[in-house]
Formats: C-alpha cells, structure tokens, sequence
C-alpha cells in the first residue's frame, strides 16, 4: 500500500465496538488519507456504518455501547476524555441516508451550525459562510431567491445537498457519509456524487455506501467489512480489479452478500 505519499488525517488502531454483550466489530486499524474519499463497503451488518459512527463519537449516544481501542483525528485521540464533543462533530460532520433537515428555513438550516459553534462575528459574516456553503453543496442558484422557505420544501436530492451544506458549514476537516444516495433517485444520485468529488480538494471524505459501483466511482480507497472484521483496504482500482482476499472477491463478484 502506498502509504508513504499520504498524511493520514484518522488514524484507527484495533478498534473494536460492542454493543452490550454483542461484539459488533473486530480489532479494526486503518489510515484515512486527507483529501481523500475512501469508501466503506460490505454486507449490511458488517459493521462499516458501526466504524463510521466511531469517527465522531455518534455511538456515544447509544448507551450499551462501548469503544475500544484508539481513534485519532490529527495525532489527537478523538475518546479522551477532555475532548470537547461538540466540537469534535463540527471538526467531523456527518451527512445521513435519508435527507434530514431542521423544520427551519434554508438559511436557518445552513446557519445553525455556525451560530452555535460562535464561527461567525457578525450578521454578514454568517450571510457569506451561509452562501459559500450553498455554493459548494452546488445548491445556491437552485435556492438564492427562497433563503426563507422552509428546507422540507425541497426535493429529496435538494434536501440532502442541503444537509451536505450544512455539514461543511461548520468548516469541518471531515466530513462523514452515511449511505447518503440510498434514498435518492438516480440523476439526484449523480449530482450528489459529482458534488463529493468536488468536495475532496477541501475535506477527507468517508463514505459508507452499499453500492459497490459508487465506490468505484467516487473513492480513491475502499475499505470491504465483513461479519464485523476489516477484511481488506487499499486504493479503489486494486480491490475492485485485483482483490488480495477471497472473500473479497466473493463479494464484488456477488457470491455473498
């Protein structure tokens, strides 16, 4: 793997989540690149949605689960203790499968993020980080004439843009993918899709998605889960086209699943 020529912007070593006395993932260890999309594939309950929520702390709001191992974002350990929560989710912001926006206007929704983290020092400051965000969710010339409607007003493809706006608002590092085409039809899907390569000149990427041929298109990497453990990881082209483990290639070629 050529790790040499890339900073790893997450770095997870033996990472294992149990969920009460159900053990949901295995001694995961894998460098994320910055600037990269790496996606995570696999069955459904295989784990990779489980990792993902590990990035920023989501599984600290179920209550019988618990985290082992070590999961650092820029050399810093995301599970110390000190760490401030809130602002590790607008370090690392997360877009989810089905399109989620506040019962607020389009701007509102945008601005949320902003307001309460303090990014902003002024009314104008926030109109521009509001506009700049729309812009790069490739959402602003379908919405600048209705900042005030409500953003449950828009389509589906639309909404989640406007969730993806809102995650980068916060000028995040990363930005978290959670399966975040599945409820959208396919030209939203190519949009959306067309969007996150945009977007990884600015963030790290990290995307679950159970489309494999997503994965090859958006990623650079591609992480495949299985049955909890990380089976294998490593530049989109190698495991799509000349997976190192069987079960991998059982999996791209549909034998299990």
């Amino acid at each position: 793997m050529d790790t040499a020529q890339r900073s790893a912007k997450i770095k997870a070593t033996d990472v294992s989540v149990f969920y009460g006395e159900k053990q949901a993932l295995f001694d995961v260890s894998l460098d994320l690149g910055e600037n990269e999309v790496t996606s995570f594939i696999g069955p459904s309950g295989c784990g990779k949605s489980t990792f993902l929520r590990c990035l920023n702390r989501m599984n600290d709001t179920i209550p019988i689960c618990r985290v082992n191992g070590k999961i650092e974002l820029d050399g810093g350990d995301i599970y110390d203790p000190k760490i401030d929560v809130v602002e590790l989710r607008a370090r690392v912001g997360m877009v989810f499968q089905k399109p989620n926006p506040f019962p607020k206007s389009i701007f509102d929704n945008v601005a949320y993020g902003p307001k309460i983290h303090g990014l902003t020092r002024n009314k104008s400051e926030l109109e521009e980080l509001v506009t700049s965000s729309l812009k790069k969710a490739g959402l602003w010339n379908e919405v600048k004439d209705r900042l005030n409607e409500p953003g449950t007003g828009l389509s589906g493809g639309q909404q989640q843009r406007l969730c993806i706006a809102r995650a980068i608002a916060t000028r995040p590092d990363v930005v978290l993918m959670d399966e975040p085409c599945s409820a959208l039809d396919p030209i939203a899907t190519a949009i959306v899709e067309e969007l996150i390569d945009e977007l990884r000149s600015n963030y790290t990427i990290i995307i679950v998605t159970h489309s494999m041929q997503q994965a090859a298109r958006v990623s650079q990497r591609t992480a495949f889960f299985h049955l909890g453990k990380l089976i294998e990881f490593g530049r989109t082209e190698d495991i799509f086209s000349n997976p190192k483990q069987q079960q991998t290639e059982d999996y791209i070629t549909g034998k299990i699943g």
